[in-house]
């Protein structure tokens, strides 16, 4: 179950809600700490009356509206105001997190009293593993919140998107841009995705889920987005030892550039991208495979000259080489004089790939040649008939989240019901990679529902090239460089 975004009446709905109880907590700690009580109905106002009750500098209510920063402000605020009425124990301040401001609501209308100012409260003697467990308890869940909420780091493992992006390169992804997901898998061990570190264990209980919400984002997912997501399809990428799968917010990361988003549609002749029609800009450090026709044999120093990789995206044929590489290259080998020719490797359009998506008995399509393919979107209806469901079948059945669809040639059943229509309940994207000529995308296993969009690639903090030796395996003129 995935709910795509809070829509403006469950968000004024749940503001308000905040609004109230978060006043009638503070109405009641204002009063017993000798304050006015209508203070905590007062926007901003309420913030510095808190500050005051704890100790804390008032000039940290101008903290409260810096992003990140006021997370930290806000947790060490509501904190202190539980430890000037007496609540000091783990479970309090665990239950004052989680379900705040009932929680609050419930500290304050207790018999409990105002002891003092939280800064000038004695800290009570703690041992020493007692102070280490504490530092590391907080620090696990500010990085948990830091990774949920607002970014992650991610390693570039394959060279599907060279040369955007090059194997061992570190990235930060945003998750604010396209909105953080809340977990489906909520028993889960802090900081690790499928397997506890180093292990084949399962680092959550699979027996446990919730719905999936989308919070609010600064934006929505963009053409020519370099996108992480979970990988939709359940194969061995995604299969537990047990043979059953990961849950989707648990599945295998990728990372692909969205070329068409929800609506638009598709095509792709002789290599290039066309959307709606239009022929679409192309990545500028996009690669293809060539084929460099040369009798000679041609040392490793020139491929570097001409920025290609011998180990990773060169092969040795008797007739010369097959080369991974962008235009760019392809025209410094022509200037060669020892090259006869360099042609790019296009498969015929007539020729179709066995693993093409959607269904290579229907479309006869290709790597090179595809589509015209329209990308489904929320609300968009199709007749259901032998070609939609060749097209389609495979998203509706699963990725709509129907608990049973039965497909047969031209018909169509869910949950019991033949339907001579449907509508799509869900966004989807087309991803593809930028080397185009060795990227496991869309192209063969389909389209990327709106529920596995991860966050936006921002930009690379570190790159180590696993062939270089001492200072040298550090790529430092990639070092925070953004991505295009």
């Amino acid at each position: 179950m995935y709910y795509h975004d809070f829509n403006p009446a469950f968000v004024i709905t749940f503001l308000i809600l905040w609004f109230v109880l978060q006043g009638t907590a503070y109405y009641k700690f204002f009063e017993k700490a000798g304050k006015d009580g209508w203070k905590g109905f007062v926007p901003v106002l309420n913030y510095y009356v808190h500050l005051e009750i704890v100790g804390r500098p008032k000039w940290w209510v101008v903290l409260l509206f810096v992003p990140v920063i006021n997370f930290f402000v806000a947790l060490t605020m509501h904190l202190d105001l539980m430890k000037s009425f007496g609540k000091y124990t783990y479970l309090d301040q665990v239950l004052g997190v989680v379900l705040a401001p009932i929680y609050m609501n419930y500290i304050a209308w207790s018999d409990t009293k105002y002891i003092d100012k939280a800064t000038e409260i004695p800290k009570p003697k703690k041992s020493f593993g007692k102070e280490w467990f504490e530092a590391i308890v907080f620090a696990v869940f500010c990085a948990t919140f830091v990774r949920w909420i607002f970014m992650e780091a991610y390693v570039i493992p394959t060279g599907s998107m060279e040369r955007s992006l090059l194997v061992g390169d570190f990235l930060f992804v945003s998750k604010a841009e396209y909105g953080p997901r809340t977990p489906q898998t909520p028993l889960q061990l802090p900081l690790t995705h499928q397997t506890v570190w180093g292990t084949e264990i399962p680092s959550y209980i699979p027996g446990v889920s919730l719905p999936s919400f989308r919070l609010p984002s600064f934006g929505k997912v963009e053409r020519n987005d370099v996108v992480v997501f979970n990988y939709p399809v359940n194969d061995h990428y995604n299969q537990r030892k047990d043979g059953q799968y990961h849950p989707m917010d648990l599945k295998t990361h990728y990372i692909k550039r969205c070329v068409a988003i929800a609506g638009e549609t598709l095509e792709i002749k002789a290599t290039q991208v066309f959307v709606n029609g239009e022929e679409q800009e192309n990545p500028p450090l996009m690669q293809h495979e060539y084929f460099v026709r040369t009798n000679e044999s041609i040392r490793e120093r020139v491929f570097e000259n001409l920025d290609v990789d011998p180990n990773t995206s060169v092969s040795r044929y008797p007739e010369g080489y097959s080369v991974l590489m962008p235009s760019s290259g392809a025209e410094g080998f022509e200037k060669l004089p020892f090259v006869e020719s360099v042609t790019l490797q296009l498969i015929p359009e007539e020729r179709s790939e066995q693993n093409i998506f959607p269904d290579a008995r229907y479309f006869r399509w290709n790597r090179d040649f595809f589509g015209p393919l329209t990308v489904p979107a929320r609300g968009m209806q199709i007749a259901v008939n032998e070609e939609n469901l060749a097209m389609y079948g495979s998203t509706i059945k699963n990725y709509e989240g129907h608990e049973s669809v039965e497909i047969d040639i031209d018909k169509l059943t869910i949950d019991g019901q033949e339907i001579s229509e449907y509508t799509f309940r869900k966004d989807y994207y087309f991803m593809m990679g930028d080397n185009r000529h060795a990227s496991d995308d869309s192209r063969y296993w389909g389209f990327v529902p709106e529920d596995n969009i991860v966050g936006e690639a921002s930009f690379i903090w570190m790159s180590f090239n696993t062939n270089g030796s001492f200072l040298n395996k550090i790529r430092w003129s990639r070092l925070f460089n953004g991505i295009e």
